[in-house]
């Protein structure tokens, strides 16, 4: 029989907390530039996407033990940051202000200014779909899990989205 002292149960604990802080490090390393720079993208402010990813972040940390199950943890903060910036400017009520969404994405797959201008007609709806499919690149059930929509829904958005785009974009060529 083996008896568990009060020490052994905290050493225990402080092991366990290493491990799930060394797993989190990890998965805050692979993912933090992208998802920063997706809610950038998507809220059109780079300093609003960054605020949101670390909301997103921080409370991934407080729930990883069950965030790190999921299978998509990113889209989860993802969503989580999404939310909260919609809720912040629900309360705060104020205009969408900040540096041009460029900067946001120094990475990211074109740097074409009229795209990125397009891409901001959309609505908040639509430009999370189309930059969750296409920036990040997840599957539609990926897109669907993250937003916590339909798969139906994420594909309706992102065909009127693409149609919207293409609208725009053709418009800028006349």
């Amino acid at each position: 029989m083996t008896i568990v002292t009060a020490g052994d149960e905290d050493s225990a604990d402080a092991e366990r907390l290493v491990a799930i802080s060394t797993d989190f490090e990890t998965f805050f390393a692979l993912h933090h530039s992208d998802v920063v720079r997706a809610l950038s993208l998507t809220l059109g402010d780079v300093e609003f996407g960054r605020e949101a990813a670390s909301e997103g972040f921080t409370r991934a940390l407080q729930r990883w033990k069950t965030v790190a199950l999921y299978s998509n943890p990113a889209g989860w903060v993802y969503r989580v940051g999404l939310n909260w910036a919609r809720s912040w400017r629900r309360k705060s009520r104020r205009e969408e202000v900040g540096l041009p969404v460029e900067e946001a994405a120094p990475a990211a797959p074109t740097r074409d200014a009229a795209l990125i201008a397009a891409l901001r007609q959309l609505s908040l709806e639509h430009r999370a779909v189309v930059v969750a499919r296409y920036y990040l690149d997840w599957s539609e059930a990926d897109t669907a899990s993250a937003l916590e929509i339909p798969a139906g829904t994420v594909k309706s958005r992102l065909s009127r989205a693409l149609i919207n785009l293409a609208d725009l974009l053709e418009g800028d060529h006349d």
